[in-house]
């Protein structure tokens, strides 16, 4: 069993291969970074399956839509809502074992899809009204799409970036490439732009560390197989 896990960005593919490298299983798993190409998520995890992949996974950061969820939190999805409004379930059995394996340190519970970042504090309200989704992100809708139509395993695991009451900064949001890589150097020019984002763009950086650790840590205590169990 080799567990095909699409990312968004290259930082958390790193958190991936990083507990692949302390493993002392042979094989890990196989990994996709979606960035910000639209499509790719679903692409990417067709990838995985036809290189050998037999179930697949979302992992990575998401926005906040539920105000009690903070930034290092751990959320679980029981299903992920589509923009179209389909709702996609993830498989009991190992969205069970995950949730046994971290016990209290993950919130179970929907999570909505979208094809376009979500930055607002209105944009999420809304999102949040709609779906009564615990978080958003762009790619575990994707993911599970790719899961259903090849009738294999899906699970999502993502830690929390952004709270509800969190808005973007303009600035952050040039900060992630088509490939999934950061680009510092266009955010530095957006902030020139509107310098008193500083604060606002400090603070997320704070959470975005906080964030990626708990990722690490996370990969790193389940192991090349991600809990995985049918």
């Amino acid at each position: 069993m080799r567990i095909g896990i699409v990312v968004g960005m290259r930082a958390e593919a790193a958190c991936v291969a990083a507990s692949r490298a302390v493993s002392a299983e042979a094989s890990g798993p196989l990994v996709c970074v979606a960035g910000r190409v639209p499509g790719r998520a679903e692409a990417g995890a067709a990838k995985l399956l036809a290189e050998g992949a037999s179930a697949l996974l979302s992992f990575g950061v998401a926005g906040g839509l539920d105000p009690a969820l903070a930034p290092g939190d751990a959320v679980l999805a029981s299903a992920v809502l589509a923009p179209d409004g389909s709702r996609l379930e993830t498989a009991a059995g190992w969205r069970q074992s995950l949730a046994a394996r971290l016990g209290g340190r993950v919130r179970v519970g929907t999570f909505a899809g979208s094809d376009r970042m979500v930055a607002t504090r209105a944009e999420k309200l809304a999102l949040a009204r709609a779906s009564a989704a615990l978080t958003v992100d762009m790619e575990s809708h994707q993911v599970a799409r790719a899961a259903r139509q090849a009738g294999v395993p899906f699970a999502a695991l993502r830690v929390i970036l952004d709270s509800a009451s969190r808005e973007l900064p303009w600035a952050a949001l040039a900060g992630l490439g088509p490939e999934g890589e950061r680009r510092p150097l266009l955010v530095l020019a957006r902030l020139l732009l509107r310098p008193w984002e500083l604060p606002r763009l400090l603070a997320l950086a704070g959470d975005s560390r906080r964030a990626h650790a708990v990722l690490g840590r996370l990969a790193a205590e389940l192991g090349p197989s991600f809990g995985f169990r049918m």
